[in-house]
């Protein structure tokens, strides 16, 4: 049935602001739980400027296209146009989770919440614009059709946390309907369930109009979006993820203060809440942590694992400068017949994995086979991780003045450094 599915949901977003982190830096990340043997590449799309009158084909829907597009880099189901999660070239990163409402979902394609994400990041220059940029085009153009790479619809409605370099928003919808929240300090997080109560800070301007008219609420006292739109009994999914959403508000708390980059990389693994899933029909498929320093000067980095599983991946960091070198190595191969292009949808198979998922997944049946070999492997790939880290934190504290031409290969060389220890 559309929207309902035996398999679990563990998609989670943080955002910490100061005074929770160590530096004046926001901290993103997000884990996207996806179907167990879905692909998710990592794909750099520089700023480009557009004709007048271009049209911008998304999964299922072609809408105008606008001006200038910002360069962004994605984490994105190889098969749609959109993505999970992401950043651009001005540090505003988006993610997305799953919702269902009291608002009826539809079949019909139009725009998916992961298309909503790229064209948010495409479009925006600030969190705030790139939410404007989003409503905007969830009001006109509505959300729907199937979110998974199969014959049998799976649809749902989104949420989003949305940061730059000084803010975060949340944005929950039901339909074409909205509601927002703004973040100015502390921590956040968004599981698949609707978190936003009284403390509205913008909404769909017929929001509460909707939910008069169809009975949910009689417009006596305060207005809480979760209470008048979730759905009174709750699907299984979404049950779980109060369990999660309350986990991981728990470890922001512990953390308070202290939170970096690294933080979030451990609570992207943590699989004792839920929040990192291996289960038998959906999975941890990519994950995504980025550093927003506040001082302009400073780059915003954003790390990437492009394969499953964040406790046995290693973050590699990514940050905007000319010149950037492609990094073929995780990006899908492209397709003249799509199978998800072609109506009707999904009638066939092909094999999205790029190379090094299909190195990744050989060494994970190796760490299963040969606990002893496992170990050791993941302990390189760790120290792996950490001189990617040290790299980092030294550039954040201004210990090191790197060339652009490094910079500009750091991906690269993160993700062919990796490949060489799966040989």
């Amino acid at each position: 049935m559309a929207g309902q599915d035996p398999g679990p949901s563990s998609c989670d977003c943080f955002v910490a602001l100061p005074p929770h982190t160590a530096a004046p830096f926001v901290i993103f990340g997000k884990n996207a739980d996806r179907p167990r043997h879905e692909v998710q590449e990592i794909v750099h799309i520089p700023s480009r400027i557009h004709p007048p009158g271009d049209k911008v084909r998304c999964t299922y829907i072609e809408i105008q296209q606008v001006e200038r597009t910002h360069a962004v880099v994605l984490s994105r189901p190889a098969w749609l146009w959109g993505a999970e999660m992401g950043a651009n070239e001005h540090g505003v990163c988006v993610g997305n989770e799953g919702v269902w409402t009291r608002e009826p979902i539809g079949e019909d394609e139009a725009l998916l919440g992961m298309d909503l994400v790229r064209l948010g990041l495409e479009r925006g220059g600030s969190a705030k614009e790139a939410l404007e940029v989003m409503t905007a085009l969830l009001e006109q153009h509505g959300q729907g059709g199937s979110c998974k790479e199969e014959p049998i619809p799976f649809v749902y409605h989104n949420t989003f946390l949305l940061a730059d370099r000084h803010e975060a928003w949340v944005l929950e919808t039901a339909g074409r309907y909205w509601a927002a929240q703004r973040i100015r300090e502390g921590s956040r997080n968004i599981s698949n369930q609707l978190s936003i109560g009284t403390d509205i800070t913008a909404e769909h301007p017929e929001l509460r109009q909707r939910a008069r008219s169809q009975g949910w609420w009689n417009g006596d006292g305060q207005f809480s979006f979760a209470e008048v739109f979730s759905l009174e009994k709750q699907p299984p999914r979404m049950e779980a993820a109060k369990t999660r959403y309350r986990a991981g508000k728990e470890l922001l708390q512990l953390h308070a203060g202290r939170i970096t980059a690294e933080t979030f990389m451990a609570i992207l693994r943590d699989k004792a809440s839920g929040i990192c899933v291996d289960s038998e029909g959906f999975r941890t498929a990519g994950s995504m942590v980025s550093i927003l320093p506040q001082d302009p000067a400073l780059p915003c980095i954003h790390f990437f694992t492009a394969t499953p599983d964040p406790s046995r991946s290693v973050f590699k960091p990514f940050i905007f400068v000319p010149g950037l070198k492609p990094v073929p190595q995780v990006c899908s191969p492209t397709f003249s017949n799509d199978p998800a292009k072609k109506v009707p949808r999904f009638q066939s198979t092909v094999d999205r994995r790029h190379e090094l998922y299909r190195r990744h997944q050989a060494a994970l049946e190796l760490m299963e086979k040969d606990q002893e070999q496992g170990k050791k492997l993941l302990q390189t790939l760790r120290e792996l991780e950490k001189q990617g880290l040290d790299a980092v934190n030294a550039l954040l504290e201004g210990n090191v003045a790197p060339r652009l031409e490094e910079l500009a290969e750091l991906f690269f060389d993160c993700v062919d450094a990796e490949m060489k220890f799966y040989k």
